[in-house]
């Protein structure tokens, strides 16, 4: 993909693209901004940018001449058609600490908005990050077993490539699973592998009091992004009703305002669809995005309870990726692929 995006840039078919593959806007998607040394084994790398990269990509959209919004005003220039000039929006999934220690001072110091969506099970110190326990697990461990479709898998776990291989094949599969089952498995493996996983929603996430301070702020909209963080299009509409609504009125009641937006918990094809996001409209938001990469056209105002987004990925913090993504050539020649040969369906490093 680095390869891909590269050549885009340096061959200059993406400016020859920009004036029919160009959008009137994007959201971006980012979970963590931290100043991490990166590491050989480093699978949820992909959810992590730096606060200098992410510096970078605000000063990059504003010398593009991006007006950067809110989502609120996001809605208004889709539902009036205002268009002239592009925008970008910046948006947070799952209500991290570092987005208030590190990203929410760079915002300040530009002026500009941005949205945190929060998972209230987060908040409450009592969420499962699965995908990070999982990590945990495995790079704690030499060699890791489990039982898989039926069978038993052992997995050598000695060196990082071991240790990524062994990540990527199980995270997928459990992707694949029912999400109950998928977390059952990781909470049995942190018990078979003695792996203590009780504080790692506790560090990492947000506290209520650090999301009221910075929601104190206009700059900062505050979202919901369901009370457990589950796939909602497994849901019954019943569970996903509950999932949504139980996660917006404790964010009210926390914070004493309405919440009008909504981010779907790992936002791709299999994660949200069309049920959903008519649910979501019903319930009153005025926004809800997914994971889809695409850049936000004209179209999207029929759409606001789907609206794609654009990952700021961990594995891509470099300006020449950036420029090229908001040309929208990659989407483009990635809708035009998939038409093509539409197996195996896309799928989202979102967590």
């Amino acid at each position: 993909m680095r390869a891909a995006l590269s050549a885009l840039h340096y061959s200059g078919v993406d400016e020859l693209m920009a004036p029919f593959t160009g959008g009137a806007g994007v959201i971006f998607t980012l979970h963590h901004v931290r100043p991490d040394e990166p590491d050989a084994f480093d699978p949820n790398g992909i959810l992590r940018v730096t606060p200098e990269f992410l510096e970078l990509v605000v000063r990059l959209v504003k010398d593009r001449g991006f007006d950067v919004l809110s989502l609120d005003d996001v809605h208004y220039r889709l539902s009036e058609g205002d268009l002239d000039r592009p925008f970008a929006c910046f948006t947070f999934d799952d209500g991290y600490r570092d987005n208030y220690q590190y990203a929410y001072p760079i915002f300040r110091q530009h002026g500009l908005p941005f949205a945190v969506y929060v998972t209230t099970d987060f908040a409450d110190g009592r969420g499962d990050l699965w995908w990070l326990a999982l990590e945990k697990v495995i790079r704690e461990t030499a060699t890791i077993e489990l039982k898989m479709d039926g069978g038993w898998r052992r997995y050598a776990c000695a060196t990082s490539a071991e240790k990524t291989e062994a990540f990527r094949s199980i995270y997928w599969w459990l992707r694949s699973t029912p999400e109950d089952e998928a977390r059952h498995t990781v909470a049995e493996l942190c018990r078979a592998y003695d792996v203590d996983v009780s504080r790692l929603c506790s560090d990492l996430a947000m506290t209520w009091g650090e999301i009221r301070d910075m929601a104190r702020d206009p700059l900062v909209t505050i979202g919901a992004h369901t009370r457990r963080h589950y796939a909602i299009a497994p849901l019954s509409v019943a569970e996903a009703r509950l999932e949504i609504t139980e996660s917006t009125r404790r964010i009210e009641a926390e914070l004493g305002r309405p919440v009008r937006h909504f981010s779907f918990p790992y936002g791709d094809e299999q994660s949200a669809g069309a049920r959903d996001f008519e649910l979501v409209r019903e319930l009153g938001f005025k926004t809800a995005v997914t994971t889809c990469k695409q850049l936000l056209h004209a179209r999207h105002s029929g759409e606001m309870t789907g609206l794609p987004r654009v990952s700021l990925n961990g594995e891509f913090q470099d300006a020449r990726y950036v420029k090229v993504m908001l040309s929208g050539a990659p989407f483009a020649l990635q809708s035009i692929v998939r038409r093509v040969n539409p197996w195996p369906p896309a799928t989202s490093v979102a967590r």
